[in-house]
């Protein structure tokens, strides 16, 4: 493993932060996923809560083994948004 694309808090007071089944491979590099301004377009497992809120509750990917791949795969669209603003 590429060890830049991983790191675990677990002296962090929510680890894990979401449902797992394995928490050493619980992956803390993307405390906040940076692809939740994509909206409907960031690859997760999201859903909207009543009031239109995105809800990343149920979503682990930016925290597994290969949140990093992800994340990268991506990190393009979030740029193209910061160029736009």
């Amino acid at each position: 493993m590429e060890h830049y694309k991983f790191f675990q808090n677990r002296e962090c007071e929510y680890f894990p932060c979401h449902r797992v089944k394995d928490d050493k491979e619980f992956n803390c590099l993307f405390c906040y996923c940076p692809l939740y301004a994509l909206g409907d377009n960031c690859g997760g497992d999201f859903t909207y809560t009543q009031k239109g809120v995105k809800n990343c509750t149920g979503c682990i990917k930016p925290h597994t083994l290969n949140g990093y791949d992800h994340v990268q795969a991506h990190i393009q669209k979030i740029i193209e948004i910061g160029k736009k603003r």
